[in-house]
């Protein structure tokens, strides 16, 4: 079953380049482990342990995996898998007569 996976940008040099690949398999974990194998080094930045590592969310199809089954969601032909690293950290600007 051929998936199609969304690439942030901080990811697509394990990808040549690509914010669009097509990975195979019956669940999360094994488009993950179709990803790891076309593109070695992947899976290092998306998992530790078996777990997502906790900065790095995915979404099937617009929903967030976390609200289903996790890496046990299943997917199918056509479905669309997003890979979004979390964003934080920066600084409140100061206004005028902060202290």
């Amino acid at each position: 079953m051929s998936i199609t996976v969304m690439i942030p940008s901080v990811l697509r040099p394990f990808t040549q380049g690509n914010k669009e690949v097509s990975a195979e398999g019956k669940t999360i974990t094994d488009v993950i482990a179709s990803l790891e194998a076309q593109y070695p080094g992947i899976n290092a930045r998306l998992m530790s342990g078996g777990q997502l590592h906790r900065y790095i969310n995915i979404f099937l199809n617009d929903e967030d995996i976390r609200f289903s089954q996790g890496l046990d969601t299943p997917v199918i032909r056509g479905d669309r898998l997003t890979v979004l690293p979390a964003v934080a950290g920066g600084a409140l600007a100061k206004t005028v007569g902060d202290k």
